[in-house]
């Protein structure tokens, strides 16, 4: 019988350790305290075989060679410590996995330290929350060939299964499984923000009910929109407040939190020089929600004087539903291109068609589209963005000019529309034959020296703005 240790019994780290156990592992489970081992073994102890350890160095004795650890606790210093604890413990060949949302530079940083005294360390984002961990997640590891032969298999039996396909693969060296969860939480921003524009703008320019929204939401799931997060955004407009009788969209406060992910994928972005403004604008609409101390007063801020005039009904929820489209798949080819840019950086070789399979099942971006997303790559592996694959090409071309109008009438009627926008300006950005972005350099060559380069011949120049405006070949 295989075996694997989990270490960390919160509501992740449980449901982990019986996805394992209904698996046929023999899962042996710790915890810093014993409660919550004792509580795991007596709710659901009779869901496999499981070994209570009440300390690490039990936790250590009862594993058989090469051990496998999987360590579920907070992220940052916690993780540390339990690695020291530990590490020391260990053999060579043994495998360390951390499952939580470490920020991969940490992984990098843990994986080095591992390989000087011989462990393996396994950096594994795994997305689908406390119903996936136990029903079967998407699970994204990175480490050495190696370390994934040990565990691998072990994590494909309790992942998601996709058309008899796992939600698993190996991602790459070092901290590269934790770098692709990063970029997912990160389209999980981006693509969570464009449902709630979304949403709004139905509200607003319909004067829809919450519950009558929640009914185009489960029509747009039958078809392109096919996903798990437009399948909840559903149940959550159609929920009643039980206390109030009031939509519960409309008791809750309109102020988004964040736990980090989404802010590293955009400082990442940047380090990167990738653009990512579909995600950059969900963190920042999260942010500005938070500042109510600024939103109050501003809500006297003039606006414009007339509210949006539906005139069809049917055509402006058509033009909605084709703006989420082409800004979702904006938000997804900009994460792709985040992780094409780090996997070279790193040297990675992350298969970027690979995510995509993986992602199709147990994570919280889980999409009908992600097969589309998928075949892109299949068909053409060094495409250089999904926005010129032919299938994404067709689809943002067909919806393009619905997405203008909602873009241009949400601006006319003083509704905020950041996520719609910003894709919409990286597209035409994108598309641009010429960019304004020769002025800027030339403004910098003028008030820095910092020179430009030409279209015509080879080389860098400046002009000598000062002198007599000559150009010269900077030594």
């Amino acid at each position: 019988m295989e075996q694997i240790a989990v270490t960390g019994l919160a509501v992740m780290g449980s449901n982990l350790a019986r996805n394992f156990a209904r698996n046929g592992a023999q899962v042996v489970v710790h915890n810093r305290t014993t409660a919550k081992t004792d509580a795991l073994i007596a709710e659901h102890g009779s869901e496999g075989d499981f070994v209570h350890a009440p300390s690490t160095q039990d936790m250590i004795d009862a594993l058989e060679r090469p051990r496998r650890i999987l360590i579920m606790v907070q992220a940052g210093g916690p993780t540390d410590a339990v690695i020291n604890d530990i590490a020391p413990r260990l053999d060579a060949g043994d495998v360390l996995i951390d499952g939580g949302n470490a920020r991969y530079t940490d992984t990098r940083r843990r994986e080095a330290a591992m390989r000087e005294i011989g462990v393996h360390f396994v950096g594994a984002g795994i997305s689908g929350g406390e119903d996936g961990a136990l029903n079967g997640p998407s699970i994204m590891p990175g480490g050495s060939p190696e370390s994934y032969a040990t565990v691998g298999p072990l994590l494909e039996r309790i992942a998601a299964q996709v058309d008899g396909t796992p939600c698993c693969t190996h991602v790459g060296p070092d901290g590269a499984g934790h770098f692709v969860k990063m970029v997912h939480n990160g389209i999980e921003y981006a693509d969570m923000q464009l449902i709630a524009e979304a949403y709004d703008l139905l509200r607003r320019g319909l004067g829809a009910s919450p519950v009558e929204i929640a009914d185009i939401f489960r029509d747009w799931n039958s078809g392109d929109l096919d996903s798990y997060l437009v399948q909840i955004t559903a149940e959550v407009l159609a929920h009643v407040d039980a206390e109030t009788g009031a939509p519960f969209v409309d008791v809750v406060l309109d102020q988004a939190e964040q736990k980090g992910t989404g802010r590293w994928t955009v400082q990442s972005a940047l380090d990167l020089g990738v653009p990512v403004s579909g995600i950059a604008e969900a963190v920042f609409a999260r942010a500005l929600s938070g500042h109510a101390e600024q939103r109050r007063p501003a809500v006297a801020l003039p606006g414009p004087a007339a509210a949006w005039a539906v005139e069809d009904r049917g055509d402006f929820i058509d033009d909605v539903r084709r703006a989420l489209y082409a800004s979702k798949v904006v938000a997804y080819a900009q994460g792709f291109d985040q992780i094409t840019a780090a996997s070279t950086e790193y040297g990675w070789d992350i298969d970027r068609g690979a995510m995509a399979t993986i992602w199709r099942g147990g994570c919280i971006i889980r999409a009908k589209f992600l097969d589309r997303i998928r075949q892109a790559y299949d068909d053409q592996p060094d495409v250089a963005s999904l926005l010129v694959a032919p299938y994404f090409t067709a689809a943002v071309s067909e919806g393009q000019e619905g997405w203008r109008r909602v873009v241009a009438g949400a601006a006319a009627s003083g509704i905020p529309v950041p996520g719609f926008a910003s894709a919409l300006a990286y597209y035409d950005g994108l598309r641009a034959e010429r960019l304004p972005a020769a002025l800027i350099q030339g403004l910098r060559d003028f008030f820095g020296a910092h020179t430009y380069r030409r279209v015509d011949r080879e080389g860098s120049f400046h002009t000598l703005w000062s002198a007599d405006r000559s150009e010269i070949t900077p030594p």
